[in-house]
């Protein structure tokens, strides 16, 4: 069949090539705190393997490190240096703003803590200056479900949509048979961390 008979992909969705992956403040003084907190790693994880084999353009943000500590290692290990900053939007940091400019990506992927405060503020700021932004629910946590909870309606009703870990994954590869998506499958047959060490 002839592709000029398929649909248009929706503007709803998506790509490898139009949108940058987030990691907002997962950073080791905080990330024990947070409810799940392995899992949540575990699925920020997933996406930065699956962005680096998709090619999409991933970056940090670390919220006052002195105190704080630096990116979890597990993470840090995949990332370029995080970018500081001292407010809890990253969209109050110079740095972070330029960073996002340059990328020249219409589409946000977010991950990262806490829900209600820094990825919340960051989320409502990025869709202000027009982008579309998406919010992967199980790799966002917060100390409190409940705060988490309530930031995830409050973003949505913002705008922003709310996806997971494995359906961003398979929305940036697009289709099978492709020697990444074998790649990606891997990362989505992965089995979560032991509900006990959670």
């Amino acid at each position: 069949m002839s592709t000029q008979n398929t649909f248009s992909r929706s503007p709803e969705l998506m790509s490898a090539d139009d949108t940058a992956l987030l990691v907002v403040d997962v950073q080791s003084k905080l990330v024990g705190l947070i409810a799940e907190h392995e899992k949540l790693v575990w699925n920020i994880r997933r996406l930065l393997d699956g962005a680096k084999i998709l090619e999409v353009p991933a970056f940090s943000t670390v919220q006052y490190p002195q105190g704080l500590g630096g990116m979890v290692p597990e993470l840090a290990e995949r990332l370029s240096a995080p970018l500081n900053k001292m407010t809890f939007s990253c969209g109050g940091s110079v740095e972070f703003c330029e960073h996002v400019r340059t990328l020249n990506r219409p589409r946000i992927l977010v991950a990262g803590i806490e829900s209600h405060v820094c990825v919340q503020q960051t989320v409502l700021d990025l869709l202000s200056e027009g982008y579309r932004v998406y919010v992967a629910v199980d790799a966002v946590g917060s100390r409190g479900t409940l705060d988490r909870d309530i930031a995830l309606r409050r973003m949505e009703s913002s705008g922003a949509t709310l996806t997971t870990t494995e359906a961003a994954l398979f929305e940036w590869c697009q289709a099978s048979g492709t020697p990444r998506f074998k790649q990606i499958s891997q990362l989505i047959r992965e089995l979560p961390p032991s509900a006990g060490l959670a």
